[in-house]
């Protein structure tokens, strides 16, 4: 295998989180405020620590951006109905907003990193994106076999 490979994918994937965060950052909201507002929309109604393992933060930095955008009006917390020391995150009618323009900027951005490909090689790169998830995402060999 190319010692490349790996450089690469970890080069675009660098160079993709810092595009994200410039093009949310005109938005005024924060990289991570983002993310929550868009797992938010993809896995509503879920306690704080579910998203702080979403988000791979410690659960008191989620709660500190919280604070904020729940002053900002951007989400709600509520009780949760099963465990009475936990809070649900929601979304507010103003985060829809929000959430548009957060994923038309994405949507930009993904039409530039896409540039030059045709369908068919959108296609296969999605492919093998979601190879690559998957082959990742799997326990180690190691493990597995002995486990």
């Amino acid at each position: 295998m190319d010692k490349n490979t790996g450089y690469l994918l970890s080069d675009a994937g660098r160079l993709l989180r810092r595009s994200f965060d410039e093009r949310v950052r005109e938005l005024g909201v924060t990289s991570p405020q983002a993310r929550l507002l868009l797992n938010l929309e993809r896995h509503p109604r879920r306690n704080q620590v579910f998203y702080a393992d979403l988000l791979e933060i410690e659960p008191i930095t989620l709660c500190r951006m919280v604070d904020r955008m729940e002053e900002a009006g951007l989400v709600e917390r509520h009780p949760d109905p099963d465990d009475r020391r936990a809070r649900l995150l929601h979304l507010t009618k103003r985060s829809s907003g929000e959430i548009a323009r957060i994923r038309a900027a994405l949507d930009e951005l993904i039409e530039t990193l896409l540039d030059g490909f045709d369908a068919a090689e959108t296609a296969a790169f999605t492919k093998m994106l979601e190879r690559i998830s998957t082959n990742l995402s799997a326990p180690p060999k190691e493990l597995a076999a002995n486990g």
